[in-house]
């Protein structure tokens, strides 16, 4: 297990190539992902996934009222405008995707799609001897400046992120680097990029695009952009950023040649997730990405105004109010009306603190009326990472029985269905479902499997009593005195083995017919309700893993499947499919008992001797999750994941740190075993999802350079998969091979994926054009208030 406070890797590059920076990795709801993720698979594959549509409230220009101004918000003040830099964030992202040219935008189903108004076309025109892009520009392009938009600012942006040049504080800079020269084509309107070597993923480059003024020298990109743009080019302009109010205002661009925005300004103001539910009832908010407790009171009031409740009844049939019983408010009464003066006093107080508080409950139920719930899935998913550097888990064996003592479909479930958005598990670490590249791989794993968890704890040495037995060669006694021991010991397992055996028809139908509480343990709720009893243990207890395991060579069975699996995918044969199945077949069964929930799990058997162990050590690992406001929901899912561990026998120490020390201190640094996290996505896995799954190298002082593959499990044939992907220009031959990449990733076990986040967005009633935009990339210009009915085409006055 790692030590705390021990840094275990070092997260620097180790080359220009290596150093794309994959936006954020987020921990809760509270992040917003910047980048879209998307993979390679074939498209026929996609309409089997459940996918989540958008809910933006759809509406043709003609029904949106010209003029208005939309307050939106988002997580903090950007620390810098420079997409390219370490520290941009989601707000960063915004700012740039209404004020800068995006040669390309998402659609609907994350695929890459020419934007018009800055691109007539954009295509491969040659590949011998070496790759030439052709783009043509729209004539219309301009600068807010005047200067139009061509061949200089692409050299410019180009230099900049080459990665030649050090004196540019880049963050990113893949697939610049394979760029041999860009010059000007036949006119001012054509940009022609000759690249090195072949790229795949040339489309994700040079979006954002920023203006020469920009990416020119070191000293505008380093510091100029982090304030102030020297010019932009979208439908918005950048106006003002007030610090103290913590406002970003966008207006009109007067030069803008597309489309006119609909809305005279646009409002990023800087409100945390925690006081969002506030500011909506304040009215002093139009759109905001909030939980899913702030999404309830909302669909709460929406009930309520349906039902033609008011808010002072709503807040005596469900708020502050509802606890006062005619009795109550009688007593109250008489107290506070009665002759003993203190008493009186005192109740006085607290009714008229109490009328406060309803007031102020039924006010804000009044105003939340006025907004609706938009919900799909983030371009984003959670994961449990596997932290492969050192302890248990540095065993792959371990690590597989971690994953197959998962069952994701429940812990799926238990986030998105309550919501009403589907809820199976992501297939692909490289593509989201509903994409055109989307193709499940998890088979390379496998399926929630018990008695295959155990059988892979046992073929790593971790059996019941370990920790009680010293490793061989070790003095302690006599050796007739151990050998006596571990005699006994053995007969012990087999008649608990013998016992488990005979019950467990029993304790299987009985656990089938016995009332779950889970159905009552909402995600988001810290407080879940009481703690399950110790299940009991012995011939008509539940299955655990007490007893005897799969002996060692059914795991080595199964370790070759889980090969011939990824092997059959690597190489698209199908008779390594065929033998995988025959050999392990997966179970689809119940994940096994539940031991209490608590910070530190026990063991499945009061005895320590029960105890799975090795070499006189316990299977313990340390699971680190957030505890900050915004993060209920995962450390609710955390909860899930310690009880079905525990069924197969590893123990869990739960360590709630700080949002703020916990990707910083101890998921990047790696002090931690398991810790859950989510990662954005991109439409280029081939660039974009490389440096998440490298195979971490040594760095002279020791350390790891793991880039940004926290889990730090990699192999030097997914990096070969990924190389191969990226520098074909064949779109179904880069499909493939980041799918076998996939697959190979899944086999390592160091990431599991469980489920997409769930994206829920609070609009005004009337805005339209906006909301949940799922793999989608806004079209700024397209947002505003939607026309009213009786106006007969009047515009809305804001």
């Amino acid at each position: 297990m790692s030590q705390i406070g021990a840094p275990r890797g070092r997260t620097c590059s180790r080359s220009p190539r290596s150093r794309t920076l994959r936006s954020v990795a987020t921990f809760t709801s509270a992040v917003l992902a910047v980048t879209v993720l998307a993979g390679c698979s074939s498209g026929d594959e996609t309409d089997e996934a459940p996918v989540a549509a958008q809910d933006n409230a759809p509406a043709a220009r003609d029904r949106v009222a010209d003029g208005g101004t939309l307050r939106w918000a988002v997580d903090a003040l950007p620390t810098t405008l420079n997409t390219f830099q370490a520290d941009a964030d989601g707000t960063t992202s915004r700012i740039a995707g209404a004020v800068l040219p995006s040669l390309y935008t998402l659609d609907e189903r994350g695929r890459p799609r020419i934007d018009p108004d800055y691109l007539e076309s954009a295509q491969v025109i040659e590949t011998e001897p070496k790759q030439v892009v052709l783009y043509k520009l729209n004539q219309q392009a301009v600068w807010s400046d005047g200067r139009e938009i061509g061949a200089p600012d692409f050299v410019a942006q180009w230099r900049a992120l080459s990665g030649r040049d050090t004196a540019y504080w880049t963050a990113r800079n893949a697939g610049y680097e394979r760029i041999e020269k860009i010059e000007r084509g036949k006119n001012d309107l054509e940009v022609r990029v000759t690249f090195a070597k072949p790229y795949a993923d040339w489309q994700s480059l040079f979006t954002p695009l920023y203006p020469k003024q920009v990416m020119g020298s070191p000293n505008t990109f380093n510091d100029g952009a982090r304030t102030a743009l020297k010019a932009t080019a979208g439908p918005f302009l950048l106006k003002a950023i007030d610090r103290k109010s913590g406002d970003v205002t966008l207006t009109r661009n007067p030069r803008w040649w597309g489309q006119q925005a609909k809305l005279d300004r646009l409002v990023l103001k800087a409100v945390p997730r925690a006081d969002r539910a506030d500011a909506l009832a304040a009215g002093s908010l139009d759109l905001a990405e909030i939980d899913r407790s702030t999404a309830e009171r909302i669909s709460l009031a929406l009930r309520d105004a349906r039902a033609g409740r008011n808010g002072a009844q709503a807040a005596l049939a469900h708020g502050p109010g509802a606890a006062i019983t005619p009795s109550k408010a009688l007593r109250s009464w008489a107290l506070a009306h009665g002759s003993d003066d203190a008493k009186a006093a005192e109740v006085k107080a607290a009714r008229k603190k109490n009328q406060e508080a309803i007031d102020r409950y039924a006010s804000a139920q009044d105003s939340l009326a006025k907004y609706v719930v938009r919900k799909s899935l983030e371009p984003a998913y959670t994961q449990l990472s596997l932290n492969g550097e050192s302890g248990p888990l540095a065993d792959e064996r371990v690590r597989r029985a971690v994953a197959r003592a998962i069952n994701r479909q429940e812990l799926a479930e238990s986030v998105l269905k309550p919501l009403g958005l589907p809820a199976k598990p992501p297939g692909s670490h490289l593509a989201l479902a509903g994409q055109a590249a989307y193709a499940d791989s998890s088979d390379a794993l496998g399926d929630q499997d018990t008695k295959e968890a155990q059988a892979l704890l046992a073929d790593a040495g971790w059996v019941p009593g370990g920790a009680l037995r010293k490793p061989a060669g070790t003095k302690a006694g006599s050796e007739s005195e151990e050998g006596d021991s571990e005699k006994k010991d053995s007969e012990k397992e087999k008649k608990e083995a013998e016992k488990k055996d005979g019950g467990s028809t029993d304790a299987k139908k009985r656990n089938d017919d016995t009332a779950s509480d889970e159905g009552l343990y909402i995600v988001g709720d810290d407080k879940p309700g009481d703690r399950r009893a110790a299940p009991a243990i012995g011939a008509n207890g539940p299955e655990n893993g007490t007893g005897t395991l799969a002996p060692a060579p059914d795991a080595a069975r199964q370790s070759a499947a889980l090969l011939a699996r990824a092997e059959a995918l690597d190489t698209g044969t199908g008779s390594g499919a065929r033998a995988a199945q025959s050999v392990a077949k997966p179970d689809h069964g119940m994940a096994g008992a539940y031991a209490p929930r608590g910070t530190a799990a026990p063991a499945t058997a009061p005895d320590a001797a029960k105890a799975l162990g090795k070499d006189g050590k316990a299977l313990s690992l340390r699971f680190v999750l957030p505890s900050g406001p915004g993060s209920e929901s995962l450390r609710a899912v955390g909860d899930r994941i310690v009880r079905m561990l525990d069924a197969v026998g590893i123990r869990t120490e739960v360590t709630k740190v700080s949002d703020d020390s916990f990707f910083k201190d101890h998921v990047a640094s790696g002090d931690y075993d398991l810790a859950l996290y989510s990662w954005p996505a991109s439409a280029f896995p081939a660039t974009d999802a490389r440096p998440i799954f490298a195979k971490p190298e040594p760095a002279s002082d020791g350390s790891l350079l793991v880039e940004q593959n926290y889990s730090r499990v990699g192999t030097d044939r997914i990096d070969q998969l990924f190389d191969q992907a990226a520098g074909t220009l064949d779109e179904e031959e880069a499909r493939e091979l980041v799918r076998q990449a996939d697959a190979r990733i899944w086999a390592a076990a160091g990431s599991i994926p469980l489920y997409q986040r769930p994206q829920l967005v609070a609009a005004r009633a009337d805005l339209v054009n906006a909301g949940a935009w799922g793999l989608a990339t806004p079209r700024y210009q397209d947002i505003g208030f939607k026309k009213p009915e009786s106006s007969n085409g009047a515009e809305r006055n804001r």
